[in-house]
């Protein structure tokens, strides 16, 4: 397959490398991710200022890779221009450093990255490894992404948007993946203080990460399983069309 290979954590990330040489044993890899880190910018996209692309080289890595100024759905756009979006049968965002599950995945850049691909027609997979007292095993969440590929490829499917998180360590060898819904809100906890200068200095210290509701994706990766979410953009409220109709369209 022609993978458009992409991420958050910048062009020089482990997560990123580990995915393209696991990848590029057996597909043909196209590169295209932001300069710097990204993180939490969720789908962000610049259209007031230039991007700069430059052409990178990546150890042991035979692909074209190219970084760029902007946000991670920027590389996606940019990627669809430089390849041309008939060239890419699919694209990969990750590995990420850490996992995107529950409601963390409206702020991931590298989900996000996943969905614009979705908007150009190209299926899609978000990869996010689990970060564990400051590590994150990329091997475990390379190999389940490239599985997940082979499979795919068996089948003609319609193109969606799919995150496959990995726990840093598995319940059991060859642990069988979760197919679940998302969970709910991880809630942060921040600090404040002033500076003396007038200013306010508020920041993220640390994350309320207890409810880990039976059957979602927090659920299954906190016990040791690799999880796959199919996802969708539409955030239309389907429940709420009619009532809405029957409350405004004939009085308002």
């Amino acid at each position: 397959m022609r993978i458009l290979l992409t991420n958050d954590d910048g062009i020089f990330a482990k997560g990123l490398y580990t995915m393209a040489k696991k990848l590029s044993k057996e597909h043909e890899i196209m590169i295209v991710a932001p300069d710097v880190e990204r993180s939490g910018q969720s789908h962000t996209i610049t259209f007031l200022d230039s991007l700069i692309i430059k052409e990178v080289k990546l150890e042991d890595l035979e692909t074209k890779a190219y970084s760029t100024s902007g946000t991670p759905a920027d590389c996606v756009r940019i990627g669809m221009q430089l390849f041309k979006k008939e060239n890419i049968d699919l694209v990969i965002s990750g590995i990420n450093m850490g996992a995107n599950t529950g409601t963390d995945i409206l702020y991931s850049g590298t989900v996000s990255a996943a969905i614009e691909a979705n908007l150009f027609g190209i299926p899609s997979i978000a990869v996010s490894a689990e970060w564990t007292e400051g590590k994150v095993n990329y091997e475990i969440a390379a190999e389940y992404a490239l599985k997940l590929v082979e499979k795919l490829k068996q089948f003609s499917f319609a193109p969606m948007v799919l995150n496959l998180n990995t726990p840093f360590k598995l319940k059991e060898d060859l642990a069988q993946m979760k197919i679940c819904k998302i969970g709910g809100p991880i809630y942060d906890f921040y600090s404040t203080h002033h500076n003396g200068n007038g200013e306010i200095i508020y920041k993220a210290i640390g994350r309320d990460d207890s409810e880990k509701v039976m059957g979602t994706d927090r659920y299954y990766l906190h016990n040791g399983y690799p999880t796959l979410t199919p996802l969708k953009y539409d955030f239309t409220n389907f429940d709420a069309i009619k009532q809405l109709e029957e409350l405004i369209v004939n009085s308002i």
